[in-house]
């Protein structure tokens, strides 16, 4: 019943501080009254009741359920009556003894119960109430291992979730959770409560249910920021091939930063060996920043050139001015495709190391090979000069006819220092930034990860290179570069660049002051130097125009790296300009580089964090609220008031977010327009994934995977051109039934062939291998009474005849 417009519920935190009772059964310890249930009583919400009488079962030591209750036969829909007993009544249903570990006995007929009906009024009264156990209840100390008693709260769900994410183990979690509430007791669930939250069934059945988990990840990202972009590729059989995706933050720093990537597929995720293909880049204070990231099946030309488009459409169309890969003709040709206008260049370390392995009598006789060879790659300003001293280099070691040096002039373009200095690259020539990167990944990523644990540890990656630039950003606020020389051109140039930026400027300043002009050509408006290092004899030649203030060096440092070379700055001095030319300060090097507004592929602007407020506001309330905790629980009267108080804010909140909750669909959440531009296609073909696609006959990759170059150029034996992954997928018919231990007998037979066949045997082996969840009963049962050829010809027929596939061997 209600007393003065209060309900039950409330009352059972009102305080009566003139009694002073010793605690009887079904008395709130906390607050003095009796709170056992009464018939009469009545409450406006099924669930207000069960909640009222789960707080008695708490105070008095039992755990209850739900058991029956009757429905309108109207609307089908509204409870008539429920009934609420003790987790004890009843007892266990007799089952065949199947031989596995049987569970102990719970259930012992307890008749304690209470039952509700629905009111003419809408409200619910309490019209049978049993109190009497025919077991012992628990004591105070156990009441938080009672079933109905534990429960996490959505504030303790997500504190389990962050520190399950950072990589802490659930024990250390639930410790330190349960020293926060002041023991376990106080904490409200235990233990396995935690672990079956953070792994729950469907996550250790990830085998059967990953695709889903897959999509149902992407679709929850989504939801918490629209701009969110992911795309996945399916094969003939709705299996996913492969994954990419961009979080608002990668869309954001593509923008700013995305004019030179480095693209690399060498680091290997699972034991499936499915390559994980990072495009990354550097932000203005020269540190690693993730564009996007891919998943990928294979890396044949067809897969990177769905990639780079998937890029593009991800990034509103933008293409790099320069792309930085490993030396993969699958790759080059995808990048001619997509990213023609895109200056593809090869990482110059990986040359050097191939020039090592190539050419190592040469390295090792001659000392003037090695400079030569650097000089070729590095230190040539115009292609003749570069054609000249590779020519000369060639004659003098005898190496005209080497094959290796053939291949690698051929694409020169590619890797040669002269013909990159027209392109912006950041001041990177190789992909070191991907190598390292790699490496990290190594101390984040198990090779026994599923779907969902690698996203959560990869995002844990990225948090923390996010937290580099936070503290670049900090340290850049409270900090300034020491200057060298006290010049007015370095304390402007200090206010702009970033304190990594301003460095390598300085050091160019700092060169300019060595520089020595040894002639000029004035040809007006244009005046022509000739700069050298003091004592120097190598030459550049800058050109400087009086009428809009421009410079231009033969070493293209600024075309190239961002910044101007010594040798501009020398002539800039001579010109008497104190302040750096406003052109020649590029903005993605600056400390203003990330002020301003980004847009998605829907053309809608990046909200990097909607929940930023959230999360601010959570945080200040935490402190607020642990602040007050502390100090109310020095008094026993402090303590009580306090409780009471949080039990009337709770409700009120409550009420708060009911009526925010009431609202109309499209006056909350985030910004609609997002619902008008949704890809739908790629959602259908989303949920249309039955499986995310494994490779066959594949192995724990060591180390870094050879490249084309690395391995040589000479052709394979066996004709085996680019696998394309909508073509090797077979449906298996539920009838087949593959008998594995033939593929051990098979396998044995092909060995037996290798002696006197050769690769031909190590390519039915290969078949064997390929094609024994397809076809294997039928081949197998028949291959000890057929030939090699036979054998052959059948399993290419099965394997590839229905897809139109040729196999052929040499």
């Amino acid at each position: 019943m209600e007393k003065d417009g209060k309900s039950n519920l409330e009352e059972v935190v009102s305080i009566d501080s003139k009694k002073d009772t010793t605690p009887k059964i079904g008395e709130n310890t906390d607050t003095k009254e009796d709170i056992t249930p009464k018939i009469g009583m009545e409450f406006d919400s099924e669930d207000e009741a069960y909640l009222y009488y789960n707080i008695y079962a708490r105070y008095v030591g039992f755990s209850i359920r739900r058991d029956w209750l009757n429905r309108s036969k109207t609307d089908k829909t509204t409870i008539i009556s429920h009934k609420f007993c003790c987790f004890k009544a009843g007892y266990k249903k007799e089952v065949a003894y199947d031989g596995k570990k049987s569970r102990m006995e719970l259930r012992c007929g307890c008749e304690a119960q209470m039952v509700i009906s629905r009111q003419k009024n809408g409200k619910y009264r309490i019209t049978l109430f049993e109190a009497k156990h025919n077991h012992e209840v628990v004591t105070p100390r156990s009441k938080h291992k009672l079933p109905s008693q534990r429960k996490i709260s959505a504030a303790q769900a997500a504190e389990a979730e962050l520190a399950n994410r950072s990589g802490i183990r659930q024990k250390l979690v639930f410790e330190f959770m349960s020293k926060q509430a002041g023991g376990r007791e106080n904490l409200g669930f235990t233990l396995k409560d935690i672990s079956n939250h953070l792994q729950p069934k469907q996550m250790r059945e990830m085998k059967e249910e990953e695709a889903f988990t897959l999509i149902h990840y992407f679709e929850m990202r989504k939801s918490e920021n629209a701009s969110f972009f992911y795309e996945i590729q399916l094969d003939v059989d709705d299996q996913i091939t492969n994954i990419f995706w961009a979080d608002p933050k990668m869309v954001v720093d593509y923008d700013l930063f995305g004019d030179v990537v480095c693209f690399d597929t060498t680091y290997r995720t699972n034991k499936n060996c499915r390559p994980l293909a990072p495009i990354i880049g550097v932000n203005h204070h020269r540190q690693t920043v993730v564009f996007g990231a891919a998943l990928l099946y294979d890396e044949t030309a067809e897969t990177f050139s769905w990639l780079f488009q998937t890029l593009l459409k991800a990034m509103c169309g933008k293409k790099p001015v320069t792309i930085f890969t490993d030396q993969d003709p699958a790759m080059a040709k995808a990048i001619a495709k997509v990213l023609p206008e895109s200056h593809h260049r090869l990482c110059r370390w990986h040359i050097y190391q191939n020039a090592l392995k190539k050419l190592n009598r040469y390295f090792q006789s001659s000392n003037s090979f090695v400079a030569e060879f650097k000089s070729c790659m590095c230190d040539h300003e115009y292609e003749d000069d570069f054609f000249q001293a590779w020519e000369s280099m060639l004659d003098k070691h005898g190496l005209q006819e080497n094959s290796w040096l053939k291949f690698i002039f051929e694409v020169r373009e590619k890797w040669v220092m002269v013909y990159g200095r027209n392109h912006f690259c950041a001041n990177m020539t190789t992909t070191q930034l991907s190598e390292s990167f790699n490496s990290r990944l190594r101390h984040y990523l198990k090779s026994t990860n599923n779907v969902l644990e690698f996203f959560s540890h990869f995002e844990r990656l990225l948090e923390d290179l996010r937290h580099n630039e936070l503290d670049s950003n900090y340290d850049m606020s409270q900090r300034l570069p020491v200057l060298r020389v006290e010049v007015l051109l370095l304390k402007n140039s200090r206010d702009v660049y970033t304190p990594k930026i301003f460095n390598f400027f300085q050091e160019e300043y700092k060169k300019s002051l060595d520089m020595v002009v040894n002639t000029c050509y004035d040809i007006s408006p244009l005046f022509e130097y000739k700069v050298c290092m003091y004592g120097c004899t190598r030459e550049h030649t800058v050109i400087f125009n009086s009428t809009d203030q421009t410079v231009v060096c033969s070493c293209n440092k600024f075309e190239f790296v961002g910044f101007l070379c010594s040798h501009a700055l020398k002539v800039l001095d001579i010109q008497n300009i104190k302040l750096l030319p406003s052109r020649y300060i590029l903005k993605r090097w600056t400390k203003q580089a990330r002020v301003e507004c980004v847009l998605d592929s829907y053309g809608c602007i990046v909200k990097e964090d909607p929940k930023l407020d959230i999360t601010n506001r959570y945080k200040d309330l935490c402190r607020n609220a642990v602040n007050i905790a502390s100090k109310a629980a020095e008094t026993e009267e402090a303590s009580v008031f306090l409780s009471k108080k949080m039990v009337e804010l709770n409700l009120d909140v409550e009420r708060i977010l009911k009526k925010k909750t009431d609202l109309p669909s499209n006056e909350i959440g985030m910004d609609p327009s997002h619902n008008e531009h949704v890809d739908v296609a790629s959602v259908i073909s989303a949920y249309k994934a039955t499986g995310i696609k494994k490779k066959i006959g594949t192995s724990r990759v060591k180390g870094r995977p050879k490249s084309f170059i690395e391995k040589g150029s000479r052709k394979r034996k066996h004709a085996c051109g680019e696998t394309h992954v909508t073509s090797t997928t077979v449906n298996i018919p539920a009838s087949l039934s593959v008998d594995y231990t033939q593929v051990t007998q098979a396998s044995s037979i092909a060995s037996d062939y290798s002696a006197r066949d050769g690769n031909t045997a190590a390519g039915f082996l290969h078949w064997i291998t390929a094609a024994c969840s397809v076809w294997a009963a039928v081949l197998l049962n028949a291959i000890a009474s057929i030939s090699l050829i036979d054998a052959i010809a059948k399993l290419a027929y099965v394997s590839g005849g229905e897809s139109g596939n040729k196999y052929t061997w040499s």
